[in-house]
Parts: structure tokens; C-alpha cells; sequence
């Protein structure tokens, strides 16, 4: 086994543990929970790179998706040029890495999906990944922009209507220690409550369903996955066409045939299944020369 592989290996197997961490790094405002207060000091300023509510009491930064929907539905908007480009540049440096790795959401819906019980496949269901691209283009950037009200001033439609994070970390433990905000729940948090509910349910029995067909941030890394300079590589030498990737892939990704796939999350679980070591991460710039022949 080669130093590239070992390495490759050993991120992925430690892959719960850094998201553990990455979660709590995002999130490490913990006594805000007993309090139902909302951090809002200077940590606020900056995005986290996953999705993770600005309204959760221990939030340590804000979400990317409610910090640019935030700037678009204002009535001064012009451009989130610091939001857009913070997104740029995360995309690029890591792609959807950040999905597989950093994103507080995505491993919430791992750990549920865990739960002992039938798992269902979504190889037929790959035409509802485009979802996630109408979702971003229409709830995150057209209507808070060109929907605003007589003020001019658009509604945060993602996280207000579907987003199911900002009732999980938000909405439910906000009102769990605050008797005013229960009392103040109605319909739209029976509606977003519906939601999460859904959500949970259907990442017991699917791998990632949010993530898959309708998270907005997920599209935009997405987006970027092509010309990131987190990659996995495969060697052809090695390589021994077994197929046991494509298998253990739960986002329905062949990477020997697809190693830049917009859906591929970086997790690594198709390079803990090689048998011949023929997959690992690559960083960096130019192509890749020794990609498996498909």
C-alpha cells in the first residue's frame, strides 16, 4: 500500500470523528442551549461552511445560505460579493468534500441512517437531484431578490419555508427553554416541523435524502466539484475493474467513471473498499494521469 492510499484510508476511517469535531466547532456555544439564548458576537460575521442555522443558540457562525439570502433580500442589495466569493473559494479549495466532512446536517442524516432497519436504493431516483438546483436558484437567489415586499425588503424563503436545520437546531430548542417563543409557534412551524419529520424518516431508510435532492448549499458545491483541487483518484495499474466502488457508494457515483461526479461527497467509502488500493484523495492542480480506464 502506497503512502497516498494509507493516508486516503485513514482520513476515511476517522471520517465520523472529524465531523464530530467539525460539528462542534460550528456549534460551540453549548450553554446557550440551557439559557435559549442566540450567540451574537463576533463569530457571527463569518460563515461556517456547512449549513447550520443562525439561529441556533450555540452557533458559532453563520449560515452561508441565510448570510447571502440575508444580503439579497435587502433592500440596498447589489451583489453578496463577500458571501459569493466565500463560497467560491470553499468550493474550490474542497468541492463537496465539505458535504461529506464538515457539513453538521449531512451528519445528522449519517447518524439516522445508521438506525438498524431496511435501507432503501435512490439509483432510480436520480432525476430528483436536479431538485436541489431549482432550490437554489429560485428560494435562495430569485425570490429574495425580486419578491420583496412594499419596503422592498425580500423573505429569507429557503430558511423560512423548507430549510428543516432551522427547526432543529432553531426553532426547537429556542422554544424548549424560552415559554414566550412556544407560545408564539403557529402554522409555519407546524409546517417546517412536518418537514424535519419527513426528512428524519426518510434518512433512516435513505442515505442522505436532504443532501441528495434538496439542499441549496449542496448544489453549489456541487456546482464547483469539477474544478476543485480535492479529487479522488483512481490508478489504473492497481485498478482490477472489481466494481466493489461503485457498490459501496451510497450517492449512486461510479467514480472510476465519473472521479469530478457533482454528486460525489468526498467521503471516501469507495476508497475503504478497494481491495487493490487503486483509489485516493489527490489535492492539487492539473489532470489526472493515471485514472482507471472505464
Amino acid at each position: 500500500m502506497d503512502k497516498k492510499s494509507t493516508k486516503s484510508k485513514m482520513i476515511s476511517r476517522f471520517r465520523g470523528g472529524i465531523q464530530a469535531e467539525a460539528t462542534l466547532l460550528t456549534n460551540l456555544h453549548l450553554p446557550n442551549f440551557r439559557t435559549g439564548r442566540i450567540y451574537q458576537g463576533q463569530g457571527k460575521i463569518a460563515c461556517v461552511p456547512g449549513l447550520n442555522c443562525y439561529s441556533c443558540p450555540a452557533a458559532s457562525g453563520a449560515c452561508p445560505i441565510g448570510a447571502f439570502q440575508a444580503v439579497v433580500g435587502s433592500s440596498s442589495f447589489r451583489f453578496s460579493y463577500y458571501i459569493t466569493g466565500f463560497l467560491i473559494l470553499l468550493g474550490v479549495l474542497l468541492g463537496r468534500f465539505i458535504c461529506g466532512f464538515l457539513c453538521p446536517f449531512g451528519w445528522f442524516q449519517e447518524l439516522l441512517h445508521k438506525l438498524p432497519g431496511k435501507k432503501l436504493s435512490t439509483k432510480k431516483l436520480k432525476p430528483l437531484t436536479y431538485l436541489k438546483y431549482l432550490v437554489l436558484f429560485l428560494m435562495v437567489v430569485l425570490l429574495p431578490a425580486f419578491a420583496g415586499d412594499e419596503l422592498g425588503m425580500g423573505d429569507p424563503f429557503f430558511c423560512k419555508y423548507l430549510c428543516p436545520q432551522g427547526v432543529l437546531e432553531g426553532a426547537i430548542p429556542l422554544s424548549l427553554a424560552n415559554a414566550g417563543i412556544r407560545s408564539a409557534l403557529g402554522p409555519l412551524f407546524r409546517w417546517k416541523l412536518l418537514i424535519l419529520i419527513v426528512v428524519v424518516v426518510l434518512s433512516i431508510l435513505i442515505y442522505r435524502p436532504f443532501c441528495k435532492w434538496l439542499c441549496p448549499l449542496g448544489a453549489f458545491y456541487a456546482l464547483m466539484n469539477r474544478v476543485s483541487l480535492l479529487t479522488i483518484e483512481a490508478n489504473a495499474e492497481n485498478c482490477i475493474s472489481c466494481g466493489k466502488c461503485a457498490k459501496a457508494c451510497e450517492m449512486d457515483v461510479d467514480i472510476l467513471k465519473s472521479p469530478n461526479h457533482a454528486e460525489c461527497i468526498r467521503c471516501g467509502k469507495c476508497i475503504s473498499a478497494c481491495p487493490t488500493d487503486a483509489l485516493h484523495f489527490r489535492y492539487g492542480f492539473g489532470e489526472q494521469k493515471q485514472q482507471a480506464d472505464t
